[in-house]
């Protein structure tokens, strides 16, 4: 009997080839076993919603994009934008995220900001794994007390 005979009936997993091993079903860690990819729309949506959370911020995006949305969520079939006003950049273990928003008048916008970098930060980086590298906050507009709603105006027949 030659080596590799002898080789294989003391390791019958070894049928293959002597130098092959096949490996047992469900062994090693599951992480290791693919990709998983992030698109740029999902961490807008988680930010998105962190910030708002925050007492002291009225709504997100700029007069133009908040005009739009509104119109556009007047629309059948369309929802609110919980991305208005966030755009995200994904990469394989890293993102970075800027935020447009506006805050109520008579609040700190340096501690609105501060609490909604953090309340971003650990949302996007609890739900998604991903490490928040920045969040860049441009504050666009104060909403005063007496200033009505941006709604576009009620149509006359529905």
């Amino acid at each position: 009997m030659t080596e590799t005979e002898q080789n294989r009936t003391q390791h019958p997993e070894e049928t293959v080839a002597p130098s092959r091993r096949t490996t047992k079903r469900g062994g090693g860690d599951p992480a290791g076993r693919g990709r998983t990819t992030i698109a740029d729309g999902v961490v807008e949506k988680i930010a998105g919603m962190a910030a708002r959370d925050v007492v002291g911020v009225h709504t997100m995006g700029s007069g133009i994009s908040r005009t739009f949305g509104a119109v556009k969520e007047r629309v059948p079939g369309t929802s609110k934008s919980v991305t208005r006003g966030v755009k995200a950049e994904v990469g394989e273990v890293q993102t970075a995220l800027d935020l447009e928003i506006v805050v109520d008048y008579g609040v700190s916008i340096a501690d609105v900001a501060r609490a909604v970098r953090e309340n971003v930060v650990a949302a996007v980086e609890r739900m998604t794994g991903l490490e928040v590298v920045e969040v860049n906050i441009a504050v666009s507009d104060v909403k005063l007390p007496e200033e009505e709603e941006e709604e576009p105006e009620q149509p006359r027949i529905q």
